[in-house]
Formats: structure tokens, C-alpha cells, sequence
């Protein structure tokens, strides 16, 4: 079993969070996250995850409510898709979410 985690900073309020496990060179859990920091704490603003066992992505607003989407890929493929996203995407989604919108 290999672990790997390391954080990306962004901007000096925004940065990436990312964790992931293998078993036999195969993903078997992960999480990849922008996290903004609001007052003094990292919050987080968009997740990709396999929690509950499939693959999804969690958006949050400033009030901390959350909206849940399925994303039909298998957890290798959906690793590199959110690691893709986030760096691609990550002002974009700070800027909706401290706008107060799901990014």
C-alpha cells in the first residue's frame, strides 16, 4: 500500500490539497480539493472524492452549503480529471465562491 499527499499553494489564499492510495499500482482512495482561506482557516470550495464508495464532486458556497454531482469514471481516471480541473480552473472557482456562488 503506497500513500501519497502533498498541498499545492496557488495564490496566497488558495491552494490544492491532494491524497491519494494504491494498492497494487491501482487507485483505491482519494481526495483532491481547492481550499481558500477565509479568517484565518482553509476551507474547502470544490472536493473530488470516492467516499461512499463512488466517485463525485462537492461544491460549497460561503454558507457552507453543499451540492453533490456523480462522475461516471473509475477512480484512476477520475484522480487525473480532478487534479487536471482544479489546476486548470482553481481562480475561477475562488472567485465564484467568494462571490458566494457554487463554484
Amino acid at each position: 500500500m503506497a500513500e501519497r499527499q502533498y498541498i499545492i499553494p496557488y495564490s496566497r489564499d488558495a491552494r490544492k490539497r491532494h491524497y491519494h492510495k494504491t494498492e497494487r499500482g491501482r487507485v483505491v482512495n482519494f481526495v483532491v480539493q481547492i481550499e481558500v482561506e477565509l479568517e484565518g482557516d482553509w476551507t474547502a470550495v470544490v472536493r473530488y472524492d470516492c467516499s461512499h464508495k463512488f466517485v463525485h464532486r462537492d461544491s460549497y458556497d460561503l454558507k457552507g452549503r453543499q451540492r453533490k454531482e456523480e462522475i461516471d469514471l473509475n477512480y484512476e481516471e477520475a484522480l487525473t480529471f480532478a487534479d487536471e480541473d482544479l489546476d486548470e480552473n482553481w481562480e475561477r472557482y475562488r472567485l465564484t465562491f467568494l462571490a458566494g456562488g457554487h463554484p
